[in-house]
């Protein structure tokens, strides 16, 4: 006789769980690019698969039964990765923008939550003998639960919701300091991952509002229909995943890491008189920025400088950041490309390339920002003098 363990509502879990735990193997047995970005998200993954693993356990309608019956030791257990998914996260965009990205101490203070929530359930569960759980297990209602744990669950929530604030702030100073560090940032595609970080950043206010919800209706007793937004989790973590598993295949390598430790020092050295010198020097007879790809770190190798050094050179005395730079050099070679008589029929694809711009719309953009006019309107005004 066939048992049915799954309603629809729970096949959203299942499929979640399925997509998780495929992708995290082919992060770390298949996927090339950056090995610890890979890794840790593939422990993201397995983290939340874990999630609704516990939901189905806890929550499910016939899988608890199930689970009570095949052993009341796994109840509990995946409820851990609710205080590691989203560190586990916030590692990852760690990983991604610094490419100096290393663990330290203080990092440790990420997974002290986790750690006494282990000592708590070791203490109040997993000590307990087996005729016990079961007893309690069978019993269980969720309007007898002690007050203090539904606290917990609130702080979980908002421990969740704060590592989420974190990964969105440091995609924001990702944002402001690239610019410090490559002249051509066009294909660097961060809408993915905001859609990522803010999706579950919603997921996790939503987990807050449905255990104030759950709060509310038993220690209030006011009628509150919390599950609806609990279920509607389910749903959206179901699409985030899909999505994250569609285009990370395609564009998580293109990011450019910025290096930490520059941007950490940038107040503390002085600035050289003959370092600013030897730079403009460079830029003037060798040219570098008709080179497309330049970066911070090529041009510090060329002029012997290093890369903190430069960028506070760039930054503090010349008052602009890499980007702008670089591109002020290509639009005023543009300049020269354009008063000439012999390229009067050379279009602006090719000035583009020539002065080392890789994007006609940044080209552009740069060139009438910095000009006040357009490349076009340029050459036009140029031949009528």
């Amino acid at each position: 006789m066939s048992t049915v363990l799954f309603n629809t509502l729970d096949l959203a879990l299942l499929f979640t769980i399925y997509q998780c735990v495929l992708f995290a193997f082919f992060l770390i047995l298949i996927k090339k690019g950056k090995k610890q970005s890979n890794v840790l998200l593939a422990l993201f993954l397995l983290s939340y698969a874990a999630i609704p693993l516990d939901t189905l356990i806890n929550f499910g309608e016939e899988f608890r039964q199930f689970s009570i019956d095949f052993s009341p030791n796994i109840f509990y257990v995946f409820g851990s990765a609710y205080w590691l998914e989203a560190v586990l996260l916030l590692f990852y965009v760690r990983s991604l923008i610094y490419k100096d990205f290393r663990f330290k101490k203080v990092d440790l203070l990420y997974l002290l939550p986790f750690l006494l929530y282990l000592i708590y359930e070791t203490n109040n569960w997993y000590m307990l003998d087996s005729a016990t759980k079961i007893a309690i297990l069978n019993g269980y209602h969720i309007e007898a639960e002690p007050f203090y744990t539904r606290f917990i669950n609130l702080f979980r929530e908002c421990f969740r919701t704060f590592c989420g604030l974190l990964c969105l702030l440091e995609l924001r100073h990702y944002q402001k300091q690239i610019k410090n560090n490559f002249a051509d940032i066009e294909d660097v595609d961060l809408t993915w991952l905001k859609i990522l970080i803010v999706g579950f950043l919603i997921i996790r206010l939503q987990a807050v509002f449905v255990t104030l919800g759950y709060m509310t209706s038993i220690d209030l007793h006011l009628t509150i229909d919390y599950s609806v937004l609990g279920q509607l989790s389910n749903f959206m973590v179901m699409f985030l995943i899909s999505f994250l598993i569609f285009f990370s295949l395609g564009v998580s390598n293109l990011f450019h890491g910025i290096d930490r430790a520059t941007i950490a020092n940038q107040e503390k050295q002085s600035i050289d008189p003959a370092q600013i010198s030897a730079l403009t020097l460079y830029m003037q007879e060798h040219k570098p920025y008709l080179n497309h790809l330049l970066t911070l770190d090529n041009l510090a190798a060329q002029t012997f400088m290093p890369p903190r050094q430069l960028s506070q050179v760039i930054n503090r005395h010349f008052n602009k950041n890499f980007f702008e730079f670089i591109n002020s050099y290509r639009i005023e070679e543009s300049k020269t490309l354009l008063n000439k008589e012999e390229n009067a029929k050379i279009t602006m694809l090719e000035v583009m390339a020539q002065v080392g711009f890789n994007s006609k719309a940044t080209f552009n953009t740069f060139f009438k920002k910095t000009v006040g006019m357009t490349p076009t309107q340029y050459r036009k005004a140029q031949r009528e003098q």
